[in-house]
């Protein structure tokens, strides 16, 4: 099987669709966080099988989990799908960071936010999201915010979906106000 069509992103583009759906609020930003960690983080069905599926598909080399390189292996993503009507538009794209040291990754703006499912690869790696330091878990910067995507602890990947699969690398700097609401 091709790595465009392999059985794992395949499955994961599945259940990726019925999170999406059985999720009502899909708002970006804090409330939609706490509601992710407190009811769809470690121990849930769809985290668990979105860990699994993109430890698989890393630790078996199956050719479609981030595999475009931003900065040589230690930094790199390929995105899953394109935003459509089956994922209520959102792409999915998965990222992944290795680093012991705090590690930057290119700067972004989220026009519409993002939402995060926090894979660890290394058991002690996090990312920073809006709110601080995430291990295993969601982030969800809301509409608006811009920042670097930051590792530290080790490896991990950034499975994140965005709406309309809107992300800008130009559109704003460090420096810039965040909005009110993050």
């Amino acid at each position: 099987m091709t790595a465009t069509n392999h059985q794992n992103k395949l499955k994961l583009i599945d259940r990726a669709r019925e999170f999406l759906a059985e999720v009502e609020d899909l708002t970006p930003g804090k409330n939609l966080e706490a509601l992710l960690n407190r009811e769809y983080g470690p121990g849930n069905a769809y985290y668990e099988d979105f860990c699994t599926l993109i430890r698989e598909g890393l630790s078996r080399d199956e050719g479609w989990v981030a595999t475009d390189e931003i900065d040589g292996q230690k930094y790199r993503r390929s995105r899953i799908l394109a935003p459509s009507e089956a994922t209520r538009y959102f792409s999915i794209t998965a990222v992944y960071m290795d680093s012991q040291e705090e590690y930057r990754g290119q700067y972004h703006l989220h026009p519409y936010g993002e939402i995060n499912c926090v894979i660890q690869i290394d058991q002690s790696a996090e990312l920073m999201g809006m709110s601080g330091w995430q291990g295993a878990g969601w982030t969800s910067p809301g509409p608006g915010t811009h920042h670097y995507p930051q590792v530290r602890g080790g490896a991990l990947v950034a499975l994140f979906f965005l709406p309309a699969g809107r992300i800008s690398y130009h559109r704003a700097k460090p420096g810039d106000a965040q909005p009110i609401s993050i």
